[in-house]
């Protein structure tokens, strides 16, 4: 076979700017359900690490020791960073959410916040940010067939090889048909392989995603499942 198992990507890493001592640390224990999180509490330091290290979002308060969150936001855009940020405060009113998305942040959520809002936008202004192209939505998945990527309900995301990405696109496609094995042999495979490939990449689907998000139809074959 041409494609090989790709492990799961690691989890992406986010720049937490929070000073509040009970909140900070509990956004940090949440979000590290998805991110490897970096908690700074000094608004100086944690432009520091900004410039210094490498992120895949930020989330950052407005009102912080030493720097300002807004300050931050600003400084980082105007030396050339693209990462996505989110600015997270209490100062909730129009002119406030237009000061920070002016300064260069991608969204503005106001405390006090859901953990599922915020895992939300967190996905909302990474997918901006990474230009994947257009989506299919699977049960609570997102799957992006152009760069081959999928996105857990959690946030996590997952680059499929060609083949599984193809499989799932044949699937996502016609998720009311059933397809048997030498249909998507005909579809997605060369003239070389057998039907056991079908079996094999469904499992590496499963494994990449979770196992309902391909149903087997016994005696029939393979359709696509949370529909």
């Amino acid at each position: 076979m041409a494609d090989t198992v790709a492990t799961v990507a690691t989890r992406p890493r986010l720049l937490l700017i929070e000073d509040d001592p009970q909140l900070g640390p509990l956004m940090a224990q949440v979000l590290e359900e998805v991110y490897d999180v970096t908690l700074c509490a000094d608004g100086g330091e944690a432009f520091d690490i900004a410039m210094e290290q490498s992120f895949d979002a930020m989330v950052v308060d407005r009102r912080l020791p030493t720097v300002d969150g807004l300050t931050i936001v600003e400084s980082l855009r105007r030396a050339g960073s693209q990462v996505p940020m989110l600015i997270l405060t209490a100062m909730g009113t129009v002119q406030d959410k237009v000061r920070g998305l002016d300064a260069g942040a991608a969204d503005y959520l106001v405390k006090p916040f859901e953990f599922d809002e915020l895992f939300a936008r967190l996905r909302a202004i990474r997918r901006v940010s990474s230009g994947e192209g257009p989506f299919v939505r699977i049960g609570e998945w997102e799957f992006y067939p152009d760069s081959r990527a999928v996105y857990s309900p959690y946030d996590g995301r997952t680059i499929l090889t060609e083949r599984e990405s193809a499989l799932l696109r044949l699937l996502a496609t016609h998720p009311q048909q059933t397809f048997t094995r030498a249909a998507i042999l005909r579809a997605v495979f060369s003239p070389d392989d057998t039907p056991g490939t079908v079996d094999t990449y469904v499992h590496y689907l499963r494994k990449k995603t979770e196992p309902s998000i391909v149903q087997t139809v016994h005696g029939r074959g393979y359709r696509l499942g949370l529909v």
